[in-house]
């Protein structure tokens, strides 16, 4: 088993910036891959980015240029950098971790954490 628990959001004005961490524990290995989805009310959840372990990273289009994840290894953590923060990137930002199916699919992660409200307001 897995542990993911989400951190760092909150209210930010468009604009802003926020960074959301994500910390591992239990059967943790630095090999997994590690991604961030979100959910915005009354929407499905849909990926934003994902982490390799080698270094090789994806983001969504709608946020590539703007957010950046990266991960230290050492301490089980994936950390998302958002950046130039738009009212639409308001929803509930949630890690996932153990890709076994397509890395763009939230149906493709074992392990999932609670996740954590990011609200840009306009």
């Amino acid at each position: 088993q897995v542990q993911l628990v989400e951190s760092g959001g909150g209210l930010v004005q468009a604009g802003g910036s926020l960074r959301v961490s994500c910390a591992a524990s239990g059967r943790t290995s630095s090999s997994y891959a590690m991604a961030w989805f979100r959910q915005a009310p009354g929407k499905e959840r849909e990926f934003v980015a994902v982490s390799w372990s080698g270094g090789t990273t994806r983001y969504a289009d709608s946020v590539k240029g703007r957010f950046t994840i990266s991960r230290d290894n050492a301490k089980n953590t994936v950390y998302m950098q958002m950046n130039s923060l738009k009212p639409e990137d308001t929803a509930v930002y949630y890690c996932a971790a153990v890709l076994f199916g397509d890395w763009r699919n939230k149906d493709g992660y074992a392990y999932w954490g609670q996740g954590t409200q990011v609200t840009v307001s306009s």
